[in-house]
């Protein structure tokens, strides 16, 4: 359950900056992201909006986060779990392991849904499950 009390906008900040960085010098991914985004100066403050939402409870995002990744080409099941595989560690440890859980299901969802979209009458396939380190 999204709560303001487990992190500010600014972790929130700065774990999906990080996050998209780290995504951004991916080899298979890198690509992708850089085809697709024309001004990240103006995209990440909507994909912080969204973790902001997803995390805080905050207000702040509009859109469709499944409706942009099903309009992608050539999406795999090894590039969904390559981007779930890119979290972010922060101090905040709560913050972290909420972003971590959420972000398997998001990858999970957005997987399932960009799979019914080209093969809408195949069962999708699902991620494994990302086992955290203790």
């Amino acid at each position: 359950m999204p709560s303001s009390r487990l992190c500010a906008e600014a972790e929130v900040a700065e774990l999906v900056t990080s996050f998209y960085a780290r995504v951004r010098d991916d080899a298979v991914l890198g690509p992708i992201f850089e085809r697709h985004i024309a001004d990240w100066n103006l995209r990440m403050p909507k994909m912080i909006a969204f973790w902001s939402a997803a995390l805080c409870g905050s207000k702040n995002y509009r859109g469709n986060p499944m409706v942009v990744h099903r309009a992608l080409p050539d999406l795999t099941h090894s590039m969904f779990e390559r981007f779930h595989e890119s979290a972010s560690v922060l101090e905040n440890r709560a913050m972290t392991e909420r972003a971590g859980e959420l972000s398997q299901r998001i990858a999970q969802s957005l997987w399932y849904g960009y799979q019914l979209q080209r093969e809408p009458d195949r069962i999708p396939a699902s991620l494994p499950r990302r086992v955290e380190p203790s």
